[in-house]
């Protein structure tokens, strides 16, 4: 597996996102969705990674730069075809050496309450991100879960 930063310009990136938001969409409320379309992936602060098997996509995550310390995790997603091979985990893991990389020490992520959610939490949960409250501009919402690590 290779995992490549991602100019979102490929078709399979376009197909996995759109599948995210539809996803996002009928789990949770509107206003509660929080993830990003592909114009919002394109904001300068923002890093996206793909990953690939010769020329299939395996999965994508993203990372918001909020300022100099602090990252945040969007757009972790892996297709329903292609679940269960440890691409988020990598990842994951990619994400968080780019961070240290470019001096971030914490990262914070929201997820959903669901338990259409409970696997990505179980996953940054395994690899040490805590409950915390909101961050940024988010607020309390009763189907939200934040999460962060220290880096």
């Amino acid at each position: 597996m290779r995992i490549i930063v991602d100019d979102l310009s490929h078709p399979q990136v376009h197909a996995l996102l759109e599948e995210h938001l539809e996803d996002m969409r009928a789990t949770s409320p509107p206003e509660s969705v929080h993830a990003l379309d592909l114009s919002g992936l394109k904001h300068p602060t923002i890093t996206f990674f793909s990953a690939w098997e010769n020329d299939e996509l395996l999965g994508c995550i993203a990372i918001k730069q909020h300022n100099k310390a602090q990252g945040e995790i969007k757009s972790m997603r892996t297709p329903r075809a292609k679940r269960g091979r440890g691409t988020a985990r990598l990842l994951l893991l990619h994400l968080m050496d780019f961070a240290r990389e470019k001096g971030i020490e914490a990262l914070y992520l929201e997820t959903g309450s669901m338990a259409f959610f409970e696997p990505a939490r179980q996953l940054y949960a395994r690899h040490g991100f805590e409950f915390c409250g909101p961050f940024a501009d988010y607020t309390d919402d009763p189907n939200s879960c934040f999460m962060m690590r220290l880096l």
